[in-house]
């Protein structure tokens, strides 16, 4: 169990036996983990979860970049599993994404092994099961990345990091959630808030989740692992300074409170430097009716007394959420996973070679309810994409670029069509592409890009025409890898594609990931070269038409 290095010896009769190639300076980082049911009771209703080893939310993976991470899934459920790895970008090894449109799922009662590189990245990310409704039954866990000993970070060395998983969650079971959106319904409003899987009530009664030795300092890491809802989070009696998002060091400001939608993360700087005695973290929704909220206790180590029953309050309404957004900044001098400053890399100074409008929707397909894109809704085919496009046999389960790169306007009228099929958009190899999220509902929005981090460059209110791109900042955007928008506003990033493989962007609300909201882009080295993405793995899991099929002629350099 957990975490083992193996042996200069092991390690080189490893990486003969496997497809997948690696720098062998890079250690290796070796975990096992037995992914089970269990019964626990998070927010005081017994109900069925996933645990991992044993545990929820699953063990934390902790290592430096470059590190090469192998995780071996042993699948103890009664139904087929995956695991994604939320914010690592797999570099020329989308087969390692662990969705449904990179890979086979693992059968029940077997087990496969993820293999991936944190290749030039740093950060604070986390894993979850893709399959199903899986993720709504929790098997999530920590995945956190530091720099390299020789990399200077921008802040001293705190005296703890922890990490901090929150976000809603329902009482009912994950097969009672699938049956309603299978049934054409929503998920309806969450239950409670869970933090690291408990809910405290702010009653003094709960055991204390972190501590905190007077003068010093501490390293958070938080994100919202929730299924529908934004939150808000803060600490009591405590200001926090910025200092990292999802992979990107920013501007060190201080904050009272932070907002985090749904799928992103970010790191802060608490200094234990108040009255020595107990003291609440406090998570909370933010842009809902009924406001559900949890606490975890922080106690000095020296301490006298409980913390007050007063909690911090949250922030009203989505104006304030934008304007601090609009505060967030790259910090230009500091250095990431490589020695140079991220400054250095000039994205606002290269020309925009394509850009592409994604436009969500809500709507009906054969009485059920559908979420959309450009008036399509996602379906996974049998047929893992990547393993079709790879065996050659794409135009048998796919076709590519079914929806435009400039939705017509009756994708948002009200009833409009809906098709369902792969939604698969072909993407040029190391083009500069914008593409611009406009959301038309009443509801906030928040998407995740697999296989890149993005400039996240504007965010802004009504609709978008060439003309704002005078609004986005060109300068020291945060690179990052989730984007919220807020309701009736849109919202523009970009990026080089100069990852091949097949790369998800999704909703990173689960009813509307799981209901059709979601696509793949398809991006191709034109030379089919093992320099710029590596070949099926050996043991990879084969299903659907490619299952009998010979591979073919691998990739060489």
């Amino acid at each position: 169990m957990g975490r083992k290095i193996l042996s200069t010896v092991a390690v080189f009769l490893f990486c003969l036996s496997t497809s997948l190639i690696v720098d062998a300076e890079d250690p290796y980082l070796f975990y096992e983990w037995n992914v089970s049911y269990g019964t626990i009771a998070p927010l005081g209703v017994p109900q069925q979860v996933i645990l991992i080893n044993g545990e929820f939310p699953g063990p934390r993976i902790n290592g430096t970049s470059n590190n090469n991470v192998n995780v071996n899934v042993f699948n103890n459920l009664d139904e087929p599993l995956l695991f994604t790895w939320n914010g690592v970008q797999q570099r020329k090894n989308s087969w390692q994404e662990g969705l449904l449109g990179t890979s086979c799922p693992i059968p029940p009662g077997t087990n496969h092994t993820f293999r991936f590189q944190v290749k030039d990245q740093i950060g604070s990310y986390y894993y979850y099961p893709s399959t199903a409704l899986h993720r709504a039954a929790g098997g999530y866990g920590p995945l956190t990345v530091v720099s390299r000993d020789l990399i200077p970070v921008p802040f001293d060395a705190p005296e703890a990091d922890y990490t901090i998983l929150a976000g809603d969650w329902y009482s009912k079971s994950h097969v009672a959630l699938r049956k309603l959106l299978d049934s054409g319904r929503t998920l309806g409003r969450p239950d409670g808030v869970l933090i690291n899987g408990k809910s405290g009530k702010a009653d003094g009664k709960d055991e204390p989740m972190f501590t905190m030795i007077p003068g010093k300092t501490y390293r958070y890491r938080v994100c919202n692992v929730g299924m529908k809802n934004s939150l808000n989070f803060r600490f009591q009696g405590h200001t926090m300074k910025l200092v990292e998002m999802e992979g990107s060091h920013t501007m060190q400001y201080l904050y009272d409170s932070l907002d985090l939608h749904l799928g992103q993360c970010a790191s802060v700087l608490v200094t234990a430097d108040k009255e020595p005695k107990d003291y609440y973290f406090v998570a909370s929704t933010r842009f809902t009716k009924q406001i559900l909220s949890a606490t975890a206790t922080i106690r000095y180590t020296t301490g006298k007394g409980p913390a007050s029953p007063e909690l911090p309050l949250a922030p009203v309404g989505w104006a304030w959420s934008l304007n601090q957004f609009r505060s967030f900044r790259w910090n230009l001098t500091a250095s990431a996973a490589r020695p140079n400053p991220q400054g250095s890399y000039h994205y606002g100074q290269i020309n925009i070679t394509r850009t592409i409008k994604i436009v969500n929707s809500a709507g009906e397909a054969d009485g059920k309810l559908r979420y959309v894109i450009n008036g399509v809704s996602h379906v996974d085919p049998e047929t893992p994409l990547k393993l079709a496009e790879y065996f050659g046999v794409a135009d048998k389960v796919f076709k590519y670029n079914i929806i435009q790169d400039e939705p017509s306007a009756d994708v948002t009228a009200k009833n409009h069509a809906i098709t369902l099929a792969p939604n698969v958009v072909n993407a040029t190899f190391r083009n500069f592409i914008e593409i611009i999220l406009e959301n038309h509902e009443k509801t906030v929005q928040s998407w995740h890009l697999d296989g890149y981090s993005f400039f996240a460059v504007a965010i802004e209110p009504g609709t978008w025409t060439p003309e704002r791109r005078k609004v986005y900042n060109l300068l020291d955007a945060i690179s990052r890898n989730t984007i919220q928008v807020y309701p009736k506003s849109w919202a523009a990033i970009m990026l080089t594609t100069d990852n091949a493989g097949m790369w998800n962007l999704r909703s990173t609300l689960l009813e509307r990931q799981y209901l059709g909201q979601q696509l793949y882009f398809s991006v191709l080295s034109p030379n089919y070269s093992l320099r710029d993405e590596y070949n099926v793995p050996d043991d990879a899991p084969l299903c659907g038409i490619v299952k009998d099929m010979p591979k073919p002629k691998p990739y060489s350099i």
